[in-house]
């Protein structure tokens, strides 16, 4: 019967089962997290393809204002050549048709026109958006002088400021005489330029700013410039650049994407905060349950530890008192039989086994207490067991007992360490098959004493030598694996000390050491 083999294969069992749950749950969670990745990876494509077209729209526009602005700028020449035309000297004789020039003049209603002398004084100006009277607003103080001073002012730093723009023309008026004609945009391109503005912002806003976007950045190789990010300013600046792409190049590989023929971009991306969180929950999960388990199996081993402790005690007191009656019978029966006439020899040995039974039921009903430690005779203690174990194993078992010299008294319970040479020496004898030999030998070194236990029976196999002390283990087919477990309590619990297999060959014999602190 081997308990403790049952036991450890339902472990096992277990444990595969785990395994294979923990494996399982691991591979779903890897699937989930795979998916998300490709279809975050999609995203950040998409976001790519996103810019390109924006890229591709600015273009466009950009083509579309210059067109624009071109057409306005011949409408600027076309007006400035009519104003020429009916500012010449002939224009006022009244055969000259000027109908077309003053037709082309008065179309003008959206582009804004400011001419200046020489000087760079205002001379004329049309279709301007604003005039003295708001100059007035802020300067009310001011004399109409100062008011039209500032407003001239005014147009003069417009006009410069439009030459960014719009090239001005300068034209000779009359003779050695040059004016300058500065012009703005219509209000139909201001319009369009305020729409695209607000269309661009949008999209920006809609594409790059989105929260729910993963971490993208898109790189221009040729200019080495960022396109597009979604990330924080500070990290995509001139100083931390080069570490954010190599951070997020460590994640994803960069994605090449061609913008036109030979523009060459590098998309980098990272996974989401959502997808991380998902990578490494599973495992968190795992650890947290497993300490869970762990704790929990810690609080249970105690309660089984000591719910076993209780029963153990409690057997071996009902023991010890089932085996107090019939042995005060014999007792009884002893001094009877010492009355009548027969031979005084199997009295006396039956006076010694009711000895050793009285010793037995002491031993058991020590059991559960708290055992006295006296400082004995160690040798004696191990010397009386031995010679009581002689007579009673098989005649074909040598019992060799050694003492170092200068032994000193040791603390222990004779009762129950008399009990742990007597296991071990039986474990020995079956080990043996009641035929060999057994070495008991006692020395001390130092702030210990060792009891030594050698037999030259089959040994323990190097996977069994652990198991040994387990309750339930055992190899005999009858065996309940209790004899050596009951033997560690005793030293361990009892006396403080430690027994374990000090040397064992298989074939050739197992050596037990025993070791009692002075």
């Amino acid at each position: 019967m081997n308990i403790y083999s049952n036991k450890q294969r339902w472990k096992i069992i277990l444990l595969v089962l785990a395994l294979v749950f923990v494996g399982l749950s691991l591979f779903v969670s890897n699937r989930i997290v795979s998916k998300v990745h490709e279809r975050e990876k999609e995203r950040a494509k998409q976001w790519a393809g996103a810019i390109k077209k924006k890229v591709e729209l600015v273009k466009l526009t950009n083509q579309t204002f210059t067109q624009l602005r071109e057409k306005e700028r011949e409408k600027v020449a076309l007006w400035i050549d009519a104003s020429k035309e009916i500012a010449k000297p002939t224009s006022l004789d009244m055969n000259s048709d000027i109908t077309f020039p003053l037709q082309i003049i008065n179309q003008n209603k959206n582009i804004p026109v400011v001419l200046l002398d020489e000087e760079k004084q205002v001379s004329a100006h049309v279709n301007i958006s604003f005039d003295t009277s708001e100059i007035r607003i802020f300067h009310p103080m001011a004399s109409k002088k100062e008011i039209q001073q500032l407003f001239d002012d005014s147009l003069i730093r417009l006009s410069e400021k439009w030459s960014a723009v719009n090239p001005p023309f300068t034209i000779e008026v009359y003779t050695d005489l040059f004016m300058t004609y500065y012009y703005g945009d219509s209000k139909e391109i201001i319009r369009l330029e305020h729409d695209k503005d607000s269309l661009l912002a949008s999209f920006n806003e809609d594409l790059i700013n989105n929260e729910g976007l993963v971490p993208v950045l898109l790189f221009d190789v040729k200019n080495n410039s960022v396109i597009g990010s979604n990330l924080p300013k500070e990290e995509i600046s001139k100083q931390k650049l080069d570490t954010t792409m190599n951070d997020l190049k460590k994640g994803n590989d960069p994605i090449p994407i061609l913008f036109g023929e030979n523009q060459e971009m590098l998309l980098y991306f990272d996974s989401s905060s959502e997808l991380k969180q998902l990578k490494y929950f599973p495992y968190i999960q795992f650890v947290i349950i497993g300490l869970f388990i762990f704790i929990a199996y810690l609080i249970f081993s105690t309660f089984r530890k000591a719910e076993q402790n209780k029963v153990w005690a409690g057997m071996a007191k009902e023991t010890a008192h089932q085996l107090g009656t019939p042995l005060s019978s014999l007792m009884a029966w002893t001094e009877l039989l010492d009355n009548e006439e027969i031979n005084k020899s199997i009295t006396i040995e039956m006076r010694r086994d009711i000895t050793r039974l009285d010793k037995v039921t002491d031993r058991f009903s020590k059991i559960g207490s708290e055992a006295k430690l006296k400082d004995s005779d160690l040798v004696h203690t191990a010397e009386s067991i031995i010679e009581y174990l002689r007579l009673r194993i098989s005649k074909h078992v040598e019992l060799n007992f050694s003492v170092q010299e200068n032994m000193v008294p040791v603390p222990h319970n004779a009762s129950l360490l008399e009990w742990v040479i007597e296991n071990i020496i039986k474990n020995g004898v079956d080990a043996m098959e009641a035929k060999g030999k057994i070495d008991v030998k006692i020395h001390c070194e130092g702030s210990h004493a060792f009891i030594d236990i050698t037999d030259n029976g089959k040994g323990i196999e190097k996977k069994n030598i652990k198991k040994i002390f387990t309750p339930g283990f055992s190899t005999k087919q009858r065996g309940w694996g209790l004899g050596l477990s009951l033997v560690k309590r005793i030293v361990s619990e009892y006396h403080k000390g430690r027994v374990f297999v000090l040397h064992s060959e298989p074939k050739k014999g197992t050596t037990f050491r025993i070791t009692l602190s002075l």
